[in-house]
């Protein structure tokens, strides 16, 4: 008897849906995709994907809605919007998805899980995920993907328990791998999402900040050495909360930036469309935690308020 294929839905179709559903509807799996103003060019031209390392790659025709309502119940869901849109996002994860359907976060910064958790329906299983990808959204429908694409998996919450936790991770992670993804299945989730957050609190604030890539940040020694403290910061934050972090990370992770191809962060996108950022998931929930535990990041909260004066100058207008 012949094993059928789960159904996925994608809800938020941008840069990290756009590329993670491609590359599952591209390994045989049934991927449904919910767009909002992207949806007519996707109906017509379908998704591509500019890969730096796997070529250029379109699915057409795409399973695209424009309403959820339409979307058929979905036995997993993959949901890239950002964290800004939480709130509004789970009405239309509760609307795709099948009854005890798996939910995969895909989101930058900390806590984003726990927020939304108090939306979802309690059948719903919650899971993190951690992308550890450069790419961005060049058009309607159209992806540049630049280097690497492993994710991490870890359960946050839902009514699996002890062994059927693992077991649903194990099965997530699967479907990547079927995918050609790497995926690793994470015991800890905290502590996972805290040392991401060494390279992406610094790199996506400064990056707006002083309008520049990676490569240019790196090579100004000023610049550099912003960024290096910016990370200590972190790490000193996550281990004062009890996540212990590998030795001299900051300097793998500055380090191995400077092997990839020059990139723009997603916050500098964000900037630069005039989009709201993901103030609070990368930096103010870090402030936070680090402050409750007794934790100084003043480079951190100088960058923050920063931020926050840049976007509120384009917000309104």
């Amino acid at each position: 008897m012949q094993q059928v294929k789960p159904r996925i839905g994608v809800i938020g179709t941008g840069a990290i849906g756009g590329f993670y559903g491609l590359m599952l509807a591209r390994a045989g799996h049934d991927v449904h995709f919910l767009l909002r103003s992207e949806y007519p060019a996707v109906r017509e031209q379908g998704i591509t994907v500019e890969s730096q390392v796997h070529g250029e790659l379109n699915l057409h025709p795409v399973q695209a809605y424009a309403d959820a309502a339409d979307m058929p119940p979905c036995d997993w869901l993959l949901v890239g919007a950002k964290s800004t849109s939480n709130e509004s996002l789970a009405p239309l994860i509760a609307q795709a998805a099948a009854p005890s359907a798996r939910v995969i976060l895909l989101q930058n910064g900390l806590n984003n899980e726990q927020q939304l958790r108090q939306w979802l329906p309690e059948d719903l299983h919650l899971i993190g995920g951690l992308c550890y990808v450069c790419l961005y959204r060049k058009a309607p429908g159209v992806v540049v993907h630049q280097d690497n694409g492993m994710i991490d998996l870890g359960y946050h919450s839902g009514p699996a328990t002890g062994e059927q936790r693992q077991e649903l991770i194990a099965a997530g992670a699967a479907l990547f791998r079927e995918a050609g993804i790497k995926a690793r299945e994470m015991a800890e989730l905290d502590t996972a999402r805290w040392q991401k957050l060494i390279w992406n609190a610094p790199f996506n604030g400064v990056s707006v900040v002083l309008n520049a890539g990676t490569q240019a940040l790196l090579a100004n020694e000023a610049s550099r050495q912003l960024i290096r403290e910016l990370m200590q910061e972190v790490v000193d934050a996550a281990e004062a909360c009890g996540h212990r972090m590998p030795e001299a990370l900051a300097d793998k992770l500055l380090a191995g930036t400077q092997r990839i191809p020059d990139y723009l962060p997603s916050m500098y996108h964000d900037w630069l469309h005039k989009r709201p950022m993901e103030l609070d998931a990368l930096y103010g929930e870090a402030l936070s935690l680090a402050a409750a535990a007794g934790c100084n990041m003043p480079r951190t909260e100088t960058l923050l308020q920063m931020l926050r004066f840049i976007e509120a100058g384009y917000l309104a207008e």
